[in-house]
């Protein structure tokens, strides 16, 4: 099942392409990477979802129907630029942001106590967003995002500005989110983030999707049999290229080579014939890998890419 289908959707201004044809598939309940380097077009993509602005051309589909203005209170949107009220109270700001989204004062406020506790956010309600640190108005807007419990939620580099600490605690609430059905798209160029938490993903680059579907599928996809091996002793086989060898502090033999046929059953039994063999495993790419490959080489897009 799909919450949301986009259809060739194409978006320009003035003179530039900021989306050309796309179309991707976010089932429910999952955690969607959105990539790509800088000025791909995913900003404008969301914009489009949140109906901040719309398409030239093609549709989107929401839980099967056509995107709508009554699907605005369905979605939580978390842009990477913040949008707090920096004068305005902290629990006056998110009571009324949730009065925005459609809840009741009394419902808020029940929430808002849960948020406040999990968050460690108890005695902030009476403080200025303005003299709360970064970290801190980054809690106080992902509270403004969820607090009315959107099926959809869209966050944008929702990492930004925080500690470890607290971005381990954003990434236990976000699972937590998961499995309650909220589905979560990450808009986001930081693979890091791709590799502990998605399970789904699609890459824009230059305005195109390029690339879509499961992470593991796609994991496969690019795999280049390439292996990591440890030894007692050297060992040669017709089966593999040798990339790297080398002793390592026990004396023990690493070996990283790729496979000249598809059956790594073959040349264990070759190597164990030869040494004692130790550990054997399959070095898959990762998705900084996967993306760089695909991207090309453009030393921009690579720094924006690990920025």
């Amino acid at each position: 099942m799909l919450l949301l289908d986009i259809q060739n959707v194409s978006k320009a201004y003035e003179k530039h392409q900021a989306l050309h044809d796309v179309s991707m598939s976010v089932p429910k309940g999952s955690i969607y990477g959105l990539l790509g380097p800088n000025g791909a077009g995913k900003t404008s993509l969301i914009r489009i979802i949140t109906q901040i602005t719309f398409a030239d051309s093609g549709k989107i589909l929401f839980d099967g129907e056509p995107l709508a203005p009554k699907h605005v209170n369905a979605i939580g949107y978390m842009p990477e630029e913040r949008g707090l009220y920096k004068k305005m109270k902290v629990g006056e700001q998110l009571l009324y942001l949730a009065a925005l989204k459609g809840l009741s004062e009394k419902a808020a406020k029940e929430k808002l106590a849960y948020w406040f506790d999990v968050f460690e956010m108890k005695g902030w309600g009476h403080k200025n967003v303005e003299d709360l640190s970064k970290g801190m108005q980054q809690k106080v807007q992902f509270v403004a995002t969820v607090l009315h419990e959107p099926p959809l939620l869209i966050l944008d580099e929702p990492f930004s500005g925080f500690d470890p600490v607290n971005a381990n605690l954003i990434t236990k609430e976000i699972l937590a989110l998961r499995e309650r059905g909220c589905t979560i798209i990450f808009s986001t160029h930081r693979m890091d983030t791709v590799e502990s938490l998605c399970d789904h993903i699609a890459l824009i680059n230059r305005s195109k999707k390029i690339l879509e579907g499961k992470k593991s599928d796609i994991k496969q996809q690019f795999r280049n049999f390439t292996y990591s091996i440890l030894t007692t002793q050297a060992w040669q086989s017709e089966l593999a290229n040798t990339v790297a060898q080398k002793v390592n502090t026990d004396g023990h033999i690493e070996t990283t080579c790729t496979l000249n046929k598809n059956s790594y059953s073959a040349l264990v039994a070759d190597i164990a014939q030869q040494t004692e063999l130790l550990a054997f495993q399959e070095q898959m790419p990762t998705m900084d890998d996967i993306f760089i490959r695909l991207v090309g080489e453009d030393s921009d897009i690579k720094n924006s890419m690990k920025s």
